[in-house]
């Protein structure tokens, strides 16, 4: 994974409440095995509208994402966090957002800003007036610039290191795989044992 330290990019914004999981992504995107490609599964359904935001060729280039309230709620499903990032998107910016939502972003690379209302506000306005405004994100100090001001934001410190150091899950648990042969060699053989041989 890419780490995420000081970024600078441009926006794109998408003002709707409540946008959920299955508008992210639609379910028929979700039958794919791989993590990655999901770029064109992004908003599919909405993205048949040429008036949709993202269908704009002066916003093509952007790399954050300015949502509003309650983003990315409903079911549990990575593949809308997937589709974000292989769209292009570093960060999500929005009022609230749906927890696990929340969770699978920091896990995939895609880190979820949440604001005051009014910034999130200030800043679609900006965004809409302007297809080459620019947005940076901090993750070190943990703020948000554009415009000449300062937003700070809380993010899960775990993650916040994850996301620094370019790591997830799996990275962190091969970073332990002396450890973890160390353990499966010294450990009792009446002990339940997976036959690698069959993976």
């Amino acid at each position: 994974m890419q780490p995420l330290t000081l970024y600078r990019g441009r926006a794109i914004s998408l003002p709707r409440d409540d946008v959920d999981t299955d508008q992210i992504v639609p379910a028929e995107f979700c039958k794919r095995l791989d993590k990655s490609g999901f770029q064109d599964a992004l908003f599919a359904t909405w993205r048949i509208d040429p008036g949709f935001p993202l269908n704009d060729p002066a916003r093509q280039e952007a790399t954050f994402l300015v949502a509003a309230r309650n983003f990315g709620t409903g079911s549990s499903r990575e593949h809308a966090v997937w589709a974000l990032r292989d769209w292009g998107f570093r960060a999500v910016i929005a009022s609230s957002f749906g927890d696990i939502f929340r969770r699978n972003a920091l896990k995939n690379g895609v880190l979820p800003v949440e604001l005051p209302a009014e910034a999130v506000q200030d800043l679609t306005s900006r965004v809409e007036a302007d297809p080459e405004f620019e947005i940076t994100v901090d993750l070190e100090a943990c703020e948000l610039r554009a415009a000449g001001r300062t937003y700070p934001f809380e993010v899960d410190q775990r993650a916040r290191w994850a996301l620094l150091n370019g790591q997830d899950d799996i990275s962190l648990t091969l970073a332990c795989d002396a450890d973890i042969s160390t353990y499966e060699r010294t450990r009792p053989h009446w002990l339940p044992r997976t036959d690698t041989a069959r993976l």
